[in-house]
């Protein structure tokens, strides 16, 4: 099957997603995505490039720690059409919530492990890192 025949097969579009061959299977499983991948008479899946637009925004939303339940969620909302989207919104925005949680405790994290990458440059420069955080209590 050729992409010249209107379809992606499967390695193209873990190729273009990055997502494995099994991890596409595993979403066709699990029903995430928007619709039914059709086959070709010999049972290849093909997809279309609205299927990869989607599994591109998926891998972002599980990159950043969505659930699978909620990413199956998202996509029932969408698969069932218009009128729901104030509940598809308020989804993201509680996603979103979390991401910059994460974010800010990591910028937290952050800038303890620069405070002590500057110590430790000071003590280097100076010569005095000697015993710095060292395994046994200097008496």
């Amino acid at each position: 099957m050729s992409e010249d025949a209107g379809g992606l097969p499967i390695g193209r579009v873990a190729e273009l997603t990055g997502m494995s061959v099994h991890a596409l299977r595993f979403f066709e499983r699990e029903g995430l995505f928007l619709r039914e991948i059709p086959r070709t008479g010999g049972g290849q899946r093909i997809y279309e490039q609205a299927d990869v637009d989607w599994l591109v925004l998926c891998r972002r939303l599980r990159d950043s720690d969505m659930p699978i339940a909620t990413i199956k969620r998202f996509a029932e909302l969408v698969r069932s059409g218009p009128g729901n989207e104030p509940d598809r919104l308020a989804l993201l925005r509680e996603h979103e919530r979390a991401v910059r949680a994460r974010i800010d405790a990591l910028i937290a994290s952050l800038d303890v492990i620069h405070g002590k990458v500057v110590t430790y440059e000071q003590h280097l420069r100076g010569g005095t890192a000697v015993g710095l955080w060292s395994p046994t209590p200097s008496r």
